[in-house]
């Protein structure tokens, strides 16, 4: 008997954690999920865009128009953020990000201050944009690769079905 062949990627492994992490944000337009693994392939840190600890999510805005203090803007905690406070606590030198989203400019100075070597994301949608721009510059001159993921399937499924294990 041969290995099972239809296994995924350890990019489309760790990209599955990021998306699967974005499944716990509470907001209600944009879940996004990151997840920082090290050089020999173990996870040591992940997180999701969501209000900061000890903030109760009932109590905070969701909204995306209005005045700023009545918007999620100034409360929510970006995924990239949260990976890089929930590691385990370890050096973070040397680690790649993988991201559902291109982080955004304040992400990307954490991303950078962090030590984080690479920055693997599935979707660029803000691409063009001046905070997208800034992300890419700095990016690029701290010497932090970037790069779309590639993967191989289109989706996954999880079951939680014990019949399914």
């Amino acid at each position: 008997m041969t290995k099972r062949q239809n296994y995924i990627s350890w990019d489309e492994y760790f990209m599955g954690v990021a998306l699967l992490s974005a499944k716990r944000s509470k907001d209600p337009n944009t879940q996004v999920g990151a997840c920082i693994v090290n050089d020999k392939n173990k996870i040591v840190g992940a997180g999701y865009n969501g209000l900061p600890i000890g903030c109760d999510d009932n109590e905070f805005p969701w909204s995306k128009e209005g005045d700023f203090l009545d918007t999620k803007y100034p409360y929510v905690c970006h995924a990239e953020l949260n990976a890089i406070l929930n590691n385990i606590g370890m050096d973070l030198k040397g680690c790649k990000i993988y991201t559902a989203l291109f982080p955004c400019n304040e992400c990307t100075k954490a991303i950078i201050q962090a030590g984080i070597k690479e920055v693997v994301y599935l979707s660029d949608k803000y691409d063009g944009t001046d905070p997208s721009k800034a992300s890419k510059l700095m990016l690029e001159k701290a010497g932090i690769q970037f790069r779309k993921v590639k993967a191989s399937v289109s989706g996954l499924f999880l079951s939680f079905k014990e019949e399914d294990v």
